[in-house]
C-alpha cells in the first residue's frame, strides 16, 4: 500500500500495543496482501489465454478462407477445407487444440444451420417453390425414409451391430445437408436447369424434420421403449411437419411485415433479419415443431417480399451465411480426434459407397417414379445428395443422450461427410456436364439495382462492360439494340460520362441499362465477347424459334413424325404448354411431332422463346441431320439429305 504523500504504508505492529492480537491482524493483512497478489496474476493468465484463443481463432480462420480460395480452382468444395483445416488445429494437429464440447458444438450447430437455411430461403423464388415442391416432398420423405432403412440394414450387418444401432446410423446421414448444397450450387460458376436446381435446393432446406423425426424416435427405442406407440409417432412427425410448416409461415409473415415498415441500415437489416429467424427457429423448437423448416420458409416468404428485402440486405446476409458456415465447420473439425476417424476408415469407406452408389440412387428413382423426370436427371439429383453438416449435428444427439456405442456412430457419420463432400462435392461441374442438365452460362453485370415501386417486369438498373470483340462494340450507343423494354441510361469512359449521340462503343466502356430481370441473358450477350461453342452433342438446341411461331410451319420442315390433327392450328408455346404435365420453367424439354423443343426464355407463365435441337444420326458427331419427312409425308435419302 501507498500513501498518496508519504509513500509506502508498512503496518508496525509494536505501535499498536504489540501482543498476540496485533500479530495476529499482521498476519491476516500478510495474507489478504497474497491473496491480491495471486487474484492478479490469474487475472493477467486469463487475459493472456485470452488473447491466445482470439489470436488461434483468427489465424485458423483465415488459413482456412486462404487455403479455400486457392483449392476452390482444383474444385475443391470451400466447406471441406474449412472442415479440414479444422482437424488439423485439434488435438491430432500441429495446432494441438483440445476441445470436446458437444454441447457447445450442438449449439453453434443449430444456430448455423437456421441462418444457413434462412439464408437460402431468402433466395427461393415462390415461382420455382411451386413447381418443384411436390418431387421435392417426396425426396425429403419417402426419399430420406428409403435411404435411412438401405443404409441401415448394410451398416447393421458390416459392423455387426444391433439392427437398430444401424437404422439410427441411417437416419443420421439419410439426408442431404442445406449448407453443402446451397455452398456449392452457388459457388461452382455452373447454371442447373430451373427445376433440377429448384428441386435439389428445396428437398435439402425442407428434409430436416424427418432426419431429425427418425433419429430421435430410434434414440427413444433404444433407451426408452416402452413409451412408443404407433399413434405417438404419427402424431410427433404430424407436429414436425405441421407446426413447424404453419408457424414458419405466420412468423416469416410477421417478420416481413415488420421489415418492410422499418427502415435501419443494411448491415443493421440483415441482423435483425437473423436474430428474428434465431428467434423463429427456438419459438418452433420449442412449440414441438421443426424449427429447420419453419426458418427455411420464413426466409423464402421474406425474400419474395418487395419491400422487405433490398439487394444490398441479401449481400449482407451472404456474408452473414458464410460466417456461419465457416464456423461451424471449424469447430465441428475441432470437435473430432483423426486418429480415431481412421480407426473405422474402412467400414466407414464402405458405408459412404453404399450411400452414394446404391441408396441415394435408388431412394431418388423411387421418390421421383410419378414425376416427369428423364434418366439423366434423375442421376444426377441422386449423385448431388451432398451430406455436410447436418449428419455430424445429428449425430451429437445419440453422445449428448448417452446411447450406447454412440461415439462409433459419430465417427462414422463423420467419415461419411468427408467422403460426401471429397468425391461428389468436388464433381459437381463434371456430373451436370455428363447428365446435360446445364444450361448456357452468362456473366453476372458489374453492378445492377432494383428500381423500387416496379413488378410484372421487376426493373433493376444493370452496369456492363463492352468486353473484346462483343457483338455492341463499334456501335454508336444511340443506335444499340436492345431487347423489349429496355432503356440505355448511360455510358462511362475514362472516368467521366460521354454523350450518347457522339460515342461509339468500345471494348473496357461501362454501360448502364434500365431493364426486366429477365432480359438479363441476353444484355449479357450483348456486352460481352461470344462464348465458346458447345459441342454438336452437348447442345441443347440449334437455333431459336418465337414460342408465337405456329407448330405445322415448323413440323412441315423438321418434323420427323406426323403432326397430330389437334395439334396442327397451335403455336408453339400453346403445343408445349399442353405437352408438360406441370407448369414448365427454363431448360425443360419436350418433343412434339419428333421435334426436340427446349424451354429457352419465359416471362412469368409465358413461353416467349423456343430452342429447336435438329435430330442426329445415331452415332453421327459431324453434324449430320436424320432424313427430313416431306411435306407428303415421304421421306428423303439421307444423301439428299446431305446434299441439301
Amino acid at each position: 500500500m501507498r500513501h498518496p504523500v508519504a509513500g509506502p504504508l508498512r503496518y508496525h505492529p509494536e505501535r499498536f500495543g504489540g501482543g498476540a492480537g496485533a500479530t495476529q491482524r499482521h498476519q491476516l493483512l500478510q495474507g489478504l496482501k497474497g491473496f491480491a497478489r495471486e487474484r492478479l496474476r490469474n487475472t493477467r493468465g486469463r487475459l493472456e489465454t485470452i488473447d491466445h484463443v482470439i489470436l488461434l481463432g483468427a489465424i485458423v480462420m483465415s488459413l482456412g478462407i486462404v487455403l479455400g480460395a486457392f483449392s476452390a480452382r482444383f474444385g475443391v468444395p470451400f466447406l471441406l477445407v474449412f472442415l479440414a483445416v479444422g482437424m488439423l488445429a485439434g488435438v491430432d494437429g500441429p495446432g494441438g487444440i483440445r476441445f470436446s464440447d458437444t454441447w457447445l458444438s450442438f449449439l453453434v450447430g443449430n444456430l448455423a444451420l437456421a441462418v444457413i437455411l434462412l439464408d437460402g430461403g431468402l433466395r427461393t423464388r415462390l415461382a420455382t417453390f411451386r413447381v418443384a415442391l411436390k418431387p421435392s416432398l417426396s425426396l425429403a420423405t419417402v426419399g430420406v425414409l428409403v435411404t435411412a432403412g438401405l443404409v441401415g440394414v448394410f451398416a447393421a450387418w458390416l459392423l455387426g451391430i444391433d439392427w437398430r444401432l444401424g437404422l439410427l446410423l441411417g437416419a443420421i446421414v439419410g439426408s442431404t445437408d442445406a449448407a453443402a448444397v446451397f455452398s456449392l450450387l452457388n459457388s461452382s460458376g455452373i447454371r442447373l436447369k430451373d427445376r433440377v436446381a429448384s428441386v435439389l435446393e428445396i428437398e435439402s432446406g425442407i428434409n430436416d424434420p424427418m432426419a431429425i423425426f427418425l433419429t430421435l424416435t430410434l434414440i427413444e427405442w433404444l433407451t426408452a421403449p416402452e413409451g412408443l406407440t404407433p399413434l405417438g409417432l404419427a402424431l410427433r412427425l404430424l407436429v414436425q411437419f405441421g407446426v413447424g410448416g404453419a408457424l414458419g409461415l405466420g412468423l416469416g409473415y410477421c417478420l416481413a411485415n415488420v421489415l418492410e415498415r422499418i427502415r435501419v441500415a443494411e448491415g443493421l437489416q440483415a441482423i435483425l433479419l437473423c436474430s428474428g429467424g434465431a428467434m423463429v427457429f427456438a419459438i418452433v423448437q420449442t412449440a414441438g415443431g421443426s424449427g429447420f423448416l419453419a426458418v427455411y420458409l420464413t426466409g423464402m416468404l421474406i425474400g419474395n417480399r418487395e419491400r422487405a428485402v433490398t439487394a444490398d440486405t441479401m449481400r449482407a446476409m451472404d456474408g452473414m451465411a458464410w460466417l456461419a458456415q465457416s464456423a461451424m465447420f471449424l469447430l465441428l473439425g475441432l470437435l473430432v480426434a483423426p486418429h480415431r476417424i481412421w480407426e473405422v476408415a474402412g467400414p466407414a469407406v464402405a458405408v459412404a459407397a453404399f450411400l452414394m452408389l446404391v441408396a441415394r440412387p435408388v431412394a431418388v428413382w423411387l421418390a421421383l417414379l410419378p414425376f416427369r423426370f428423364n434418366a439423366r436427371e434423375t442421376g444426377f439429383i441422386a449423385w448431388m445428395g451432398l451430406r455436410g453438416a447436418v449428419p455430424i449435428v445429428l449425430a451429437l444427439f445419440p453422445l449428448l443422450r448417452e446411447v450406447p456405442q454412440a461415439g462409433l456412430l459419430f465417427r462414422i457419420a463423420f467419415a461419411v461427410v468427408l467422403a460426401s463432400l471429397l468425391f461428389q462435392g468436388t464433381t459437381v461441374s463434371l456430373a451436370a456436364r455428363l447428365a446435360r442438365v446445364l444450361r448456357p452460362g452468362y456473366p453476372e453485370p458489374l453492378a445492377r439495382s432494383r428500381l423500387r415501386g416496379t413488378r410484372a417486369p421487376i426493373l433493376e438498373v444493370m452496369q456492363f462492360e463492352v468486353g473484346p470483340n462483343a457483338p455492341v462494340e463499334n456501335v454508336r450507343a444511340d443506335q444499340l439494340e436492345l431487347p423489349p423494354r429496355c432503356r440505355l441510361m448511360t455510358v462511362a469512359r475514362d472516368d467521366a460520362l460521354a454523350v450518347l449521340d457522339q460515342t461509339v462503343l468500345r471494348a473496357g466502356d461501362s454501360v448502364s441499362v434500365l431493364a426486366p430481370v429477365t432480359s438479363l441473358p441476353m444484355l449479357s450477350a450483348l456486352f460481352q465477347a461470344p462464348g465458346r461453342a458447345p459441342t454438336w452433342e452437348q447442345a441443347s438446341h440449334d437455333f431459336l424459334l418465337s414460342g408465337d411461331a405456329l407448330l405445322r410451319d415448323v413440323a412441315a420442315l423438321y418434323g420427323t413424325r406426323a403432326l397430330a390433327p389437334e395439334d396442327a392450328p397451335l403455336t408453339l408455346e400453346a403445343a408445349m404448354l399442353r405437352a408438360f404435365t406441370s407448369p414448365p420453367v427454363e431448360g425443360d424439354s419436350v418433343e412434339i411431332a419428333g421435334l426436340p423443343l427446349t424451354v429457352t426464355r419465359m416471362e412469368g407463365a409465358r413461353i416467349l422463346q423456343v430452342g429447336l435441337l435438329l435430330p442426329r444420326l445415331e452415332g453421327d458427331s459431324g453434324g449430320r441431320l436424320w432424313p427430313r419427312r416431306r411435306k407428303d409425308g415421304g421421306a428423303r435419302s439421307g444423301e439428299g439429305a446431305e446434299a441439301e
